[in-house]
């Protein structure tokens, strides 16, 4: 799934004080962006002119920050692989979003009186069923908000105006991504089908997560509206967050909405075996360590190999233990 960013303009009117300044606003661009991204979708940046040619200090327009020695390669790769378009209705037909764009429209969005083209804008793709968030930098705290309100002002066949107040989803920081997780999920999980759906974007959906090959057919098996494909979808997200904040030490699910055991000695002594799994590697490993799923009776059961990768070995019903044969 895909997420549109609409960029706010406004929130670079003014350009940063120094260089210094300017950096700090990239990277907390950046910050805002990977967070969206660290919820398992892609993205495409949608901005009203030339993303590189933005301003960002006197005479440091964004080109020379990707030229810049002080900035952290990372960041400039990270940019320069950006999907971007401009303006707003790059690859969009249609003709009140492009009138907006050239002020030509019969209605008008404002932010604190100033016209907000691309605030606007994430509010009629949003209404047209596209997935957006406005973006912005944060170099006001007038954009410290996860939504923000905006005016709008149409203009009727008979001259008469109408004037509504709306709000719209906003993020210029990783906290207000926080905030939305909740709405980028539901969009995540109304766009999964079945169980070979997920199979088929692990690597979009869970980028830190590695899976057994014969894991591909326990999730195939996963029907539409099966009463197990929501509780095994969102274990296997909390599992990817849990793995991606995972630096290092040891592998914990403290602080995440996670129900993991491990299994007895008596039942390693008796079923170990069937917890024994191939890795990609083509490594066997004991995979004794699991997720209950909440209201069905399945188990995920999972090997943390290094911070920041986890292998999945089964999903499934319970496997057999010394007290439940199932």
């Amino acid at each position: 799934m895909e997420i549109d960013l609409i960029l706010n303009e406004l929130s670079l009117q003014n350009p940063a004080y120094d260089q210094q300044t300017a950096r700090e606003w990239m990277s907390n661009f950046i910050k805002t962006v990977k967070a969206v991204k660290s919820q398992g979708v892609k993205v495409y940046l949608r901005t009203q002119y030339d993303f590189y040619k933005t301003i960002l200090a006197h005479e440091y327009p964004l080109r020379s920050w990707l030229n810049d020695q002080e900035v952290a390669k990372e960041e400039q790769i990270f940019i320069k692989t950006l999907a971007t378009g401009s303006p707003f209705s790059t690859n969009i037909i249609n003709s009140e979003i492009q009138d907006i764009e050239n002020n030509q429209g019969l209605s008008e969005f404002y932010y604190q009186g100033i016209v907000a083209v691309g605030l606007g804008i994430a509010y009629l793709l949003d209404i047209l069923g596209i997935n957006t968030l406005a973006i912005s930098f944060i170099s006001d705290e007038c954009w410290n908000l996860s939504n923000l309100e905006i005016n709008y002002l149409e203009y009727t066949e008979n001259g008469e105006e109408d004037r509504k107040i709306l709000e719209i989803r906003h993020a210029s920081c990783n906290i207000h991504v926080q905030d939305h997780t909740e709405w980028i999920q539901g969009q995540i999980q109304a766009s999964i089908t079945d169980g070979e759906d997920i199979w088929d974007r692990k690597e979009e959906l869970f980028p830190n997560l590695e899976f057994c090959d014969h894991v591909s057919k326990q999730l195939k098996n996963i029907q539409c509206r099966q009463l197990e494909l929501a509780p095994v979808y969102k274990t296997l997200i909390e599992l990817q967050k849990c793995c991606q904040n995972w630096k290092s030490g040891g592998f914990s699910v403290t602080g995440y909405s996670l129900d993991e055991s491990g299994e007895s000695e008596p039942t390693l002594n008796k079923y170990g075996q069937e917890r024994l799994f191939t890795c990609p590697d083509d490594e066997e490993r004991l995979f004794e360590r699991h997720i209950k799923l909440r209201f069905c009776n399945w188990r995920i059961h999972f090997f943390p190999l290094q911070p920041g990768k986890i292998i999945i070995g089964y999903i499934g019903r319970h496997l057999p233990t010394v007290n439940y044969r199932t």
